[in-house]
């Protein structure tokens, strides 16, 4: 009888799911991209998936590393992946010059991470030291095009700065070998650029400094997905929202998930990126839902761009690009 029993509820645990989740076979597939490789900054997503809250959503995650903004913005809309991760500047630049299907629905960061980074000893430590020099940096990044916003903010040509195309696994080598005078990258990857520098110190010049207004990387999804399956879509962004909001409480935890799921990456050095992220996550003062995406705030976002010539007048409404009916209240 016993054996019986036993065989029962094996057989009711399989079609039911342990511990409340859905079976695999009803789960949604879901693929998405990373905004940049599988650095910590982007660790979160695998949080969600550690602890459960894809599960529990009903949802197959597929995580891909992204390789930049407008790469994963186009790959979004072409089909490649449901969701994925870009710079909420970028996205609104490259969706002025191209009418792609892709909305964001929650940011990521509350503040750009966006920065030129140096080091000591290369003659950068103000925005206007950057006039004459090299910047090691991906075409098309994130960093790249955002520049001539942050240039004007600073008073500065930005085309009398030089960004050198560079491949981004090799920006913190470049810069610590003296190739380039300094690199685009986000605030969060000092602890990798020093640790590549190896006892010499980082010079961070964050865009977010002078244009305090932007958001960071945001969620974007393709529109069609959002449309056809909006609570799929909102148990998405839920379930990545949490792991992002366990991530920064828990930044020592994050670094051995991580090398879980990506044995390459150093863990300390992802719960460094972690740690540096939260206050860009949820600023002193913000009160609002981590994620939060306001209409004024955008609408904001996009005059200041249309200001610094970064995107033509009337070129780009906040609804043309967000979908605030699905992002955190």
């Amino acid at each position: 009888m016993r054996k019986a029993v036993s065989v029962l509820l094996a057989i009711m645990l399989a079609v039911t799911g342990c511990g409340g989740e859905k079976p695999a076979a009803n789960r949604t597939e879901i693929n998405y991209l990373t905004s940049f490789s599988t650095f910590g900054r982007d660790a979160y997503v695998y949080v969600a998936k550690e602890r459960g809250y894809f599960d529990a959503a009903g949802l197959d995650v597929t995580i891909t590393p992204g390789t930049g903004s407008v790469d994963v913005l186009k790959l979004v809309a072409g089909g490649r992946a449901e969701f994925g991760i870009a710079d909420f500047t970028a996205t609104a630049i490259t969706l002025a010059k191209e009418k792609l299907p892709v909305t964001a629905i929650a940011a990521i960061q509350q503040r750009s991470l966006a920065a030129i980074v140096s080091l000591e000893g290369n003659g950068i430590s103000k925005p206007a030291d950057l006039v004459g020099k090299k910047i090691g940096d991906q075409p098309g990044s994130t960093n790249q095009v955002m520049f001539p916003v942050y240039a004007k903010a600073a008073g500065i040509d930005p085309g009398k700065v030089e960004f050198v195309p560079s491949a981004p696994p090799a920006l913190p080598q470049l810069l610590a070998a003296g190739q380039v005078d300094g690199i685009g990258r986000f605030v969060v990857g000092k602890p990798l650029i020093e640790a590549a520098a190896k006892g010499r110190k980082a010079v961070v010049l964050p865009y977010g400094d002078l244009v305090p207004d932007l958001y960071g990387n945001a969620l974007v999804a393709s529109k069609e997905f959002v449309l056809n399956n909006v609570n799929q879509a909102h148990g998405f962004m839920n379930a990545l929202l949490q792991g992002l909001e366990y991530a920064i409480a828990h930044p020592d935890e994050v670094g051995p998930i991580l090398k879980k799921y990506q044995p390459t990456q150093d863990a300390a050095v992802a719960g460094a990126e972690v740690a540096l992220m939260a206050p860009y996550v949820k600023p002193d003062g913000y009160s609002g839902r981590v994620g939060g995406l306001t209409e004024p705030r955008v609408e904001k976002i996009v005059r200041t761009l249309v200001e610094a010539g970064a995107i033509p007048d009337g070129s780009l409404k906040p609804s043309d690009f967000v979908s605030f009916g699905l992002a955190p209240k």
